[in-house]
C-alpha cells in the first residue's frame, strides 16, 4: 500500500468510525464491544482495501463486513461474562441528555430478532438503500423490505418509541 492509499484508507477510517461504533451499538453490542467490532471492522477494511476501494459504494462493504463479525462474535457459547449473586450498589445521578433516548432506542431494538435488526441498523441508522443492504446482508431486496416493514411495524407498538416521539408526555 503506498502512502496515498494509506491517506485514503485513514480518512475513511476516520469517517466510518463513528458510524460504525453506533451501528454495533444498536446492533446490541456495549460501548465497549462496539468500539472492538468498528476497529476489527476497519482493520479488515485496512487488509482489504483494494477490494473495499473498488466496490460500488465502500460504506455498504464495511458495513457488510461489520454485520459478518457481529454475527461471528455472537455464536460463540463463552463470552466471558461469569453472573454474580448480588451487583454493587451504583451511586445514583441524573443521566446526561440523551442517554435516556438512546436506552430507549436500545430496548426497542431489543425485542427485534436479529435480522430485522440488522436490517434496521443498515437501511435507518446508516441510510443504505434497499439494494446495498440487500448486498450487506446477502439477501435478495424483497427480504430486505419485508424484515423492514415487520420491524418497524413491532418498533410502532413499543410504548418506549411512542414515549420518544411524543418527547415523554402522554
Amino acid at each position: 500500500m503506498d502512502e496515498a492509499q494509506k491517506a485514503e484508507y485513514a480518512a475513511f477510517a476516520g469517517v466510518r468510525w463513528p458510524f460504525l461504533v453506533r451501528s454495533a451499538v444498536l446492533l446490541g453490542c456495549s460501548l465497549h464491544e462496539a468500539e472492538d467490532l468498528a476497529q476489527t471492522t476497519l482493520v479488515r477494511c485496512f487488509v482489504k482495501w483494494r477490494h473495499v476501494e473498488r466496490a460500488d459504494d465502500p460504506a455498504a462493504y464495511t458495513a457488510r463486513i461489520l454485520i459478518n463479525l457481529h454475527r461471528q462474535a455472537h455464536r460463540r457459547r463463552w463470552r466471558g461474562e461469569v453472573p454474580v449473586d448480588a451487583l454493587p450498589e451504583a451511586p445514583q445521578q441524573a443521566a446526561p441528555v440523551g442517554v435516556v433516548e438512546a436506552e430507549l432506542v436500545r430496548k426497542a431494538l431489543g425485542v427485534l430478532n436479529p435480522e430485522q435488526r440488522e436490517v434496521v441498523v443498515l437501511r435507518i441508522h446508516l441510510q443504505l438503500s434497499e439494494r446495498e443492504t440487500a448486498q450487506a446482508l446477502n439477501v435478495p431486496n424483497g427480504t430486505v423490505k419485508s424484515r423492514l416493514s415487520r420491524a418497524l411495524a413491532r418498533l410502532a407498538e413499543d410504548p418506549g418509541i411512542l414515549e420518544l416521539h411524543h418527547g415523554g408526555e402522554q
